[in-house]
Order: C-alpha cells, then sequence, then structure tokens
C-alpha cells in the first residue's frame, strides 16, 4: 500500500513494497493526475478569449479557467526575467510593464530538486519564478489575501504539488483569495558565494529564495486588487521551510508594507542558519565537485548541482543569517520589537519528529541520522548545557528512538515555537499560539510534521493516504479559525461562526500564564503551556540559540 505523508511540506509517496503491481498503477494515476497540471501557457495574440476571465496586471493580462465557481490563474511569472544563464544565483529581476495577453491555465516548472518519487513526477527548471491564484467568481471585492509558501527543508516541493491546490478550500471559503509562490531551492537559492574568488559579484545568493518570495509578494500588493483582492490584507502562511520562510520574511526591513498577519505552521527563523554554517556547506561541495570558483559552478548543469548537493548536504540548506537580508539574532531583533507591528499565528505538532522517524524508513535509519545531528549541533553546548540534555534523554520513557525523536522535536520545532510566541509578546507584539495533538494512524506517525496539512487544505482523498480522515468537524473549524484570522487577525469564532455551534475563544499568547489552543480533534481549547510542557524551559528552551540549521 501507498502512503502519502508530508515531508516538510512536499508530498512523497513511500511504497512498502516496490514491486507490488497495485502500488505502481497508483503511483502512475497520481503521475496523470500531476503531469494533468502542466502545459505550456501562450501568449494570445488573436483577442479570442473570455474577458470575464482577465485580469490586467502590470506585466501583461492574464486569463484563467474556471472551474465550478472558482477562477484559477497558473503559471503567472512575478519576475522579468526568470534566473537562468547569467542570471542564476542572482537577485530576482522586477517585472516591467507589458501590454500583452496570456494563459494562465497551467502551472509552471517546479524549481529544480532531489530526485524522490513525487519530485520526479514534476516539470523542473531554473525558469521556476511563477505564482497561482485562486479566487472565487461574482464575489466581493477587496477580500483578504493568504499568500501560501511551501515547505520543503528549502529543497524540495512546489505549487504543482496537489496538495496546494486550493480549490477546494476557496470554493468552502469564497470570501478569501489564495495565493501559491514557487522560488528557488536548495543550492540554487541559499548557497552561500561571497567568499569564493570570484564571488563578490554574487552578493545575495545565499538567500535568494526568500528574496524571490519578496518579489512576489511585491507583485501581488502592485496586483491582487485585480483579482477582487485587498492589498492592504495579505496574510503569509508556510509549513516547515515555508514556516521558517514566512517568519523569516517578517524580519527583512520593508516588507510589513506588503503584508500584515503571518500563520505559521511548525516553522520559525530558528530553521536558519549562520554564515559561518553557509560558508562550510559551500566549500563541501566544492570540493566533492571539483570546483574552485563561482565560474566553475555556472559550467554545470542544475541537474549535477542538486544531486551533488543531495549527497554533500542533507537538511543543512537553509536561509543565512547575513546580517544584511536576516539579523545575525532574530530572536534578540524580534524582541527588540522588528517583528511587533506583525501579528503571528503559529504553531508546532505534538510529534514532530515522528514524521522524519517515518519518513526515513524506520528506526534503525532514523537513530543513526539523529545520532550525528546530536552530535553535530550539541557540540558547541556548555558541559552544563550538555548535561541538561543527557539529563533530558534519559527521562524520556519508550522505545529506543523516541528520546531522539523527543530532543529534536524541542531543537526544531517545539522550543523555537515558543519562544518567537514569548518574544514578540516581551515586545508588545501579538501571537496565538496553539499546539496540534491530531494523531494519523500510520503507524508510528503520531502527530508528526505536516499531518495537519491534508485537512487543513480540504483534502480528503490526501487525508486518506496519510492514514485516516480527520473529523469533519474539527477540519472545518480549522478552516473558519485560519480564514477568521486572515479577515480580522484574530482566529477566534463565535458560537454563530463556529461549525460545531460552540465559540472558540482563543487567547494571546502572555508571558504569565502562556495560553495555547489545544486543536484536538474532539476539542479544541485553550490551556496554559505548563499544562501541555510544550518546551523544558530549564533543559531544552535554551537550544534555541543553537538553531535547528
Amino acid at each position: 500500500m501507498l502512503a502519502a505523508i508530508i515531508i516538510c511540506g512536499a508530498t512523497v509517496i513511500l511504497t512498502a513494497c516496490k514491486s507490488n503491481k497495485s502500488d505502481m498503477s497508483e503511483l502512475e494515476e497520481y503521475r496523470k493526475m500531476i503531469r494533468a497540471f502542466y502545459g505550456e501557457n501562450k501568449t494570445i495574440t488573436d483577442g479570442n478569449y473570455d474577458k470575464s476571465l482577465a485580469v490586467k496586471c502590470i506585466n501583461g493580462t492574464f486569463v484563467g479557467k474556471k472551474t465550478d465557481s472558482i477562477i484559477a490563474f497558473k503559471g503567472i511569472p512575478y519576475v522579468g526575467k526568470q534566473p537562468v544563464g547569467e542570471l542564476r544565483w542572482k537577485a530576482p529581476v522586477d517585472v516591467t510593464p507589458c501590454d500583452s495577453v496570456y494563459e494562465a491555465y497551467y502551472n509552471a516548472k517546479a524549481a529544480p530538486q532531489p530526485e524522490v518519487e513525487l519530485s520526479s513526477l514534476y516539470y523542473q527548471g531554473e525558469d521556476c519564478l511563477y505564482l497561482n491564484v485562486w479566487t472565487a467568481a461574482g464575489a466581493a471585492e477587496k477580500k483578504p489575501v493568504i499568500v501560501w509558501i511551501h515547505g520543503g527543508a528549502y529543497a524540495y516541493g512546489g505549487t504543482v504539488d496537489l496538495l496546494y491546490d486550493f480549490h477546494n478550500f476557496v470554493k468552502e471559503k469564497p470570501d478569501v483569495i489564495v495565493v501559491s509562490v514557487a522560488y528557488r531551492l536548495g543550492v540554487l537559492g541559499y548557497l552561500h558565494l561571497s567568499h569564493l574568488p570570484d564571488g563578490k559579484d554574487y552578493p545575495y545568493a545565499q538567500n535568494l529564495g526568500l528574496m524571490d518570495q519578496l518579489m512576489a509578494l511585491k507583485w501581488v500588493h502592485e496586483n491582487i486588487a485585480g483579482f477582487g483582492g485587498d492589498p492592504d490584507n495579505v496574510t503569509i502562511m508556510g509549513e516547515s521551510a515555508g514556516g521558517g520562510s514566512v517568519t523569516s520574511l517578517s524580519l527583512v526591513k520593508g516588507s510589513h508594507r506588503y503584508f500584515n498577519k503571518v500563520i505559521s505552521l511548525s516553522g520559525t527563523p530558528g530553521l536558519s542558519r549562520s554564515a559561518e554554517a553557509a560558508k562550510a556547506c559551500t566549500d563541501d561541495l566544492m570540493e566533492v565537485l571539483g570546483c574552485k570558483t563561482v565560474a566553475d559552478l555556472m559550467k554545470l548543469d542544475a541537474e549535477t548541482l542538486v544531486s551533488t548537493a543531495t549527497e554533500v548536504l542533507p537538511l543543512r540548506i537553509a536561509p543565512e543569517r547575513d546580517g544584511s537580508l536576516l539579523p545575525l539574532d532574530p530572536w534578540e531583533a524580534i524582541a527588540n520589537g522588528a517583528t511587533k507591528d506583525v501579528t503571528f499565528l503559529q504553531s508546532c505538532n505534538k510529534d514532530e519528529m515522528n514524521f522524519f522517524l517515518v519518513g526515513m524508513g524506520g528506526p534503525e535509519p532514523f537513530i543513526e541520522w539523529a545520532s550525528d545531528r546530536e552530535a553535530k549541533k550539541l557540540a558547541p553546548l556548555t558541559d552544563k548545557e550538555k548535561e541538561f540534555v543527557e539529563n533530558y534523554m534519559k527521562d524520556v520513557k519508550g522505545e529506543n528512538w523516541e528520546q531522539h525523536t523527543r530532543l529534536l522535536s524541542q531543537l526544531m520545532f517545539n522550543a523555537p515555537c515558543i519562544r518567537l510566541a514569548e518574544n514578540q509578546t516581551m515586545a508588545g507584539g501579538k501571537s496565538y499560539t496553539y499546539y496540534f495533538t491530531v494523531e494519523s494512524s500510520v503507524p508510528m506517525m503520531k502527530s508528526g510534521h505536516g499531518v495537519e496539512l491534508a485537512s487543513l487544505f480540504k483534502h480528503p482523498d490526501l487525508d486518506k493516504d496519510t492514514g485516516r480522515e480527520f473529523d469533519e468537524t474539527f477540519s472545518k473549524t480549522m478552516r473558519k479559525m485560519w480564514v477568521q484570522f486572515a479577515k480580522t487577525g484574530n482566529p477566534s469564532l463565535t458560537a454563530e461562526q463556529a461549525p460545531d455551534g460552540k465559540a472558540k475563544v482563543w487567547p494571546l499568547y502572555d508571558l504569565k500564564d502562556k495560553h495555547v489552543m489545544v486543536l484536538d480533534e474532539t476539542n479544541i481549547h485553550p490551556e496554559k503551556e505548563s499544562q501541555r510542557k510544550i518546551v523544558d524551559w530549564e533543559r531544552t528552551y535554551f537550544l534555541t540559540k543553537y538553531y535547528g540549521f
């Protein structure tokens, strides 16, 4: 049987038995579904198109497709030139005015990425900076806008993933517009080059993925009114690396003109790396490739770069705290008020790292990877800090892999989630924080990383692939709270608004009681953090200063 699970926001097909014919036929069916999203958007020169499905933007008029009551515009470029050829590792180029008319029928290419069973189904290319828009036909103007930035460890994923088709979501919630954004991934989006002999001409290479996202937000700000959206009411949302992206974007100077709310699922600025770590990654890659300069790298095709980086730099690629785009200490910047004008809705799941346990093939390979990761991440700790961590792991009961899943969940997700809430609140900003506890039926998965996405985006077919469908009233309530937050900046629901007829009062996080909303399948309710013990304040909270990458 095939189990589709979420890997940092990208759906990956795991086969229990590759030789099983039914498995392969299911994979082939999935292949057909994804391929149906692709095609070539052409220029319309004869004036023969449905004017009611066309929106004039700065860089052209784009004609969408209407299905049911939803109009989807796919494959809209948000840059003036794609980052190919001499523009590889260069900052995104802004659009220029254009009066041409284009089809917006098909999803564009995904960014080059490692070959896993799902990404191998994507059409890929370095010309990948496009976005998609979903809006309900005939609905009110100036609707709130949600911009989705996908996850995937900053190396995987794409807007074509079936999970990220927002037709069902917008059909249920026609009073909101959703935009999904593609951006450069892996070493093509996050590779430090300025320290190389000829690297001075590539000062932004370490954070191009974030810069792409920012350029997409600029395009949305300047053009979304034509689709019926309100450019002054934009929420950016992401999960995992997407959550790291949206929270990091809130730290970029000048970015708040493009959005005023952030929804981050299992991601914080803690999912970033230092300049030293970024340079070390580049040096390791260069050594294996036999390259000395950027000019040497430019001679290599994207497939060679990406496949080599996959072997050399597994889960080591992330945005860089470069002191230019991102602050050297994001936590300090948040505590000092850098994001106080933005309202956060943020989370972590009860068993985050269990996803990786399942995704890596079970306890044995996971423990091998986790032990190596822990050795590297814990090496800089003081003796006292190491003692805290050792005591924490000794207190974890259960299977031999559980001390590793629990510790790495603390390091990468749980403790950073609470620190973001703490620092944001400390600065006078607002944070609505939640703890997701609903469990998958996939063995060992529990409430792992990303298990909520299929329900949140109204894809019950993919819910079944991840083990089971979540309760529909619970799922409707989640979607209602998210849209309510996008509308008003407060996810609370009155009894009249709540699908189950029961009010959901979501308290702001505060420094005294530290309230979080517990998203339990049968009982959504607020609790003090101390009741759930999401973070071990003495033995793991300090790990946030060492970051996840």
